[in-house]
């Protein structure tokens, strides 16, 4: 007996056993075998199709939240523009309201001094006229002290209204 080649009745039930273990393992052990390959396999498919599918939804999540924030962008950049277009339209309209306020009290200011001015006038010619009737009273009476010289007063009206 040799120790590398064996004997046939040795290799016969080697065979046999084989053959009833290969007969065993291909009826009931590949099939459980090839059934948790396949579906591990359809696993690791699976995830690899759900991580492309969450890799596009997070390149187009990506590409929305950039659309967003420039949509954002523009918005702000036109409320800026219409709060300064508003800014100005008020300050326009708070200094024409102060022209057209300064030009009505200047008015008003004018008008006052003139009606002012007509009153110191009337009352300028009020005294005026008054002095000048004192006056010409004391100048009368100093001249028209005797009757003499109010008849010649009389006299001089008298002919110079019939010159006239």
């Amino acid at each position: 007996m040799s120790l590398i080649t064996p004997d046939f009745g040795l290799f016969f039930w080697m065979t046999v056993v084989f053959l009833v273990v290969l007969f065993i393992l291909w009826k009931w052990g590949f099939p459980v075998i090839v059934k948790m390959v396949d579906e591990r396999k359809a696993f690791i498919d699976e995830s690899l199709k759900k991580a492309h599918e969450a890799n596009e939804r997070l390149a187009n999540i990506q590409k929305e939240g950039e659309s967003i924030l420039q949509e954002a962008r523009e918005k702000q950049a036109q409320i800026l523009k219409e709060a300064a277009e508003t800014r100005d339209a008020i300050v326009e309209k708070a200094q024409d309201k102060a022209r057209s306020e300064g030009a009505r009290l200047l008015e008003e200011a004018k008008a006052a001094i003139e009606q002012e001015k007509k009153a110191a006038i009337a009352d300028i010619r009020q005294q005026v006229a008054t002095l000048s009737v004192e006056i010409a009273e004391k100048v009368l009476r100093a001249n028209l002290k005797d009757d003499k010289s109010q008849m010649d007063l009389i006299d001089r009206m008298l002919d110079d209204v019939s010159a006239n």
